[in-house]
């Protein structure tokens, strides 16, 4: 239980931190934010990768691979499974959470959901990261319709 509230305080100061008011903004702004934040993920989610057992690093299947992070992987970093996954059966794969927690504290309000991207980043980083250690180069988006609900899109990309 602790674990679980220090990730989530350190994702919302990473977060906090990353979209205070700059008296100088570069160029890019926001965008460079979203992007040092999917690198912070992307980063972990390798780490976590290079730690998985040895057994788990031969998945040669893509659907076996996203199976992997939708169960164990998401226990692991967010003690719940993935409530679906989906795919076209063409690399491109749906996975769908209906309650996801860093979302869950802003889930009060529709006024909330153009906030939302920047609290997926990390995440999407994290996927992204853990799908390079396995081998496989992918695209992660994600999109929220409804809070605290959200859709990571991952399309895998053919050498």
């Amino acid at each position: 239980m602790a674990d679980t509230v220090l990730f989530e305080f350190l994702h919302t100061e990473m977060v906090a931190e990353l979209w205070a008011p700059d008296p100088d903004p570069g160029p890019g702004g926001q965008k460079t934010s979203l992007t040092v934040l999917e690198s912070m993920g992307f980063r972990v989610g390798q780490t976590l990768g290079e730690r998985l057992p040895q057994e788990t690093l031969g998945f040669r299947e893509e659907l076996d691979v996203l199976r992997f992070l939708c169960k164990d992987l998401w226990v692991a970093v967010f003690h719940k499974q993935m409530d679906s996954l989906r795919t076209n059966h063409q690399g491109t794969y749906v996975l769908q959470d209906n309650s996801f927690r860093l979302l869950i504290p802003m889930a009060s309000g529709l006024q909330y959901v153009e906030e939302a991207p920047k609290f997926l980043a990390f995440t999407c980083g994290l996927l992204c990261g853990t799908l390079h250690t396995l081998g496989f180069q992918s695209l992660v988006t994600a999109f929220v319709t409804a809070l605290p609900a959200c859709k990571f899109q991952v399309v895998i990309q053919k050498p």
